[in-house]
């Protein structure tokens, strides 16, 4: 291990799930990407608010109703400062990163598609950053472009400035692909984007768990993540948003919260961020949100990073000495993701051999069947890596595969 990489080993213990003994075997969690697992003060933090705190934000005066106000005014607050947003205005709760991309895929594309407007994407993008623009297109007659990939997972740059065009009105791309590690150079795309008129939609569910991320310096206009894969809750999700592009944009949902005034001939909106939070809203799991984004920011970002990326490192010299494996995704910008394939071992046999030996990895299309398809597979398998993860973890996992791969060949 390098000198300057800290080793998080100590943080593993606060996380309960990590106890568990799955098949009389110690836990090997390397599905981070899909979901991470959760920290005692993310778990304490829910409990607290549900027994001790528990009130509705925004829509009454007693004291249990501002106390949960002010803490799910402070986690927004908190998730301004994580993206670095100028405002927290800008930072919108969602559902997760598909609800986000959602909200801006309908709201930004009725305000400013048109027919014969161009919506760009690339060959690597998750399911959740391909379908909505789709429907998109075919709702606003609007024609979807697709920057390919490279065959060592690094997207065709030259390519991308080609389909570039004063008829894109907005590019949607990962920081961090899912199945291929690949961390792209959003700054650069983002200014060439900018060039031609577009705006730019940053897809950072990989990204903002495990890397810091500044949406000033980046200089998108729209950046997504989901909570439970940044140590937070499931149901709850970030969308920044550009000031001015978010007052530009109609309401995504009607309901309570979202509006002014409501009479029989016309409603008002309210003001942001409370025009895109219609209904009662996810407080708990924005509490809980609030609680991982303190635990991320006193470990530190840069820390994480590093870490991670020993960690793959680790794991993928070991991998590349196991006859007729192959990684798919060999960019030397990565994050902490391996996908692979193994010459006659089916990925599903692997993961279910594995998991009897306490490894958890995930095995299938990832939501990202295009990019499968231009590799030529249908199936992968994939490790992630935590912060709570270690170079042990990293040893019994190539060790149980060597041993799983005498099973299936």
């Amino acid at each position: 291990m390098a000198q300057d990489v800290i080793d998080l080993s100590l943080y593993r213990a606060d996380f309960p799930m990590l106890t568990q003994k799955p098949h009389g075997k110690p836990l090997v969690y390397l599905d981070s990407g899909a979901t991470a697992q959760k920290p005692q003060v993310v778990i304490d933090a829910i409990t607290d608010f549900y027994s001790s705190h528990y009130g509705t934000v925004n829509r009454a005066v007693y004291s249990l109703a501002t106390h949960s106000t002010e803490a799910y005014s402070q986690s927004r607050e908190k998730a301004r400062g994580f993206l670095n947003a100028s405002k927290v205005e800008e930072i919108i709760f969602t559902r997760g990163t598909t609800e986000s991309i959602n909200l801006v895929a309908y709201s930004f594309g009725k305000a400013f598609v048109k027919p014969g407007d161009e919506i760009l994407i690339t060959e690597m993008e998750h399911h959740s950053n391909i379908v909505p623009w789709q429907i998109l297109c075919e709702d606003r007659q609007a024609i979807l472009k697709v920057v390919p990939v490279l065959d060592n997972g690094e997207l065709d740059f030259e390519a991308y400035k080609r389909l570039l065009s004063d008829k894109t009105k907005l590019v949607a791309c990962m920081h961090v692909s899912n199945v291929l590690g690949t961390t792209n150079p959003i700054r650069e795309m983002v200014q060439l984007a900018h060039s031609a008129g577009a705006k730019f939609l940053v897809d950072g569910a990989q990204a903002a768990p495990h890397m810091s991320v500044d949406v000033q310096d980046l200089n998108c206009d729209f950046y997504v993540f989901s909570g439970h894969k940044a140590y937070g809750p499931t149901g709850i999700g970030v969308l920044y948003g550009r000031e001015e592009l978010l007052d530009a944009m109609p309401p995504y949902q009607g309901g309570g919260d979202m509006i002014e005034t409501v009479t029989f001939e016309k409603t008002t909106y309210n003001h942001l961020p409370l025009k895109f939070e219609a209904g009662t809203p996810m407080i708990a799991e924005v509490i809980g949100l609030g609680a991982a984004i303190d635990y991320l920011t006193d470990i530190g970002l840069g820390s994480i990073h590093d870490w991670e990326l020993s960690l793959l490192h680790r794991a993928t010299q070991q991998l590349q000495e196991i006859e007729g494996l192959r990684i798919v995704g060999t960019s030397s910008t990565k994050g902490a993701i391996i996908s692979f394939v193994v010459d006659g071992a089916h990925p599903l046999d692997m993961g279910t051999l594995l998991d009897l030996k306490g490894i958890c990895l995930r095995t299938g299309h990832h939501c990202a069947q295009p990019l499968l398809a231009r590799f030529g597979f249908t199936s992968t398998s994939r490790a992630t890596f935590g912060l709570y993860n270690n170079s042990e973890d990293v040893d019994i996992f190539v060790t149980a595969l060597k041993e799983t791969l005498t099973q299936l060949r």
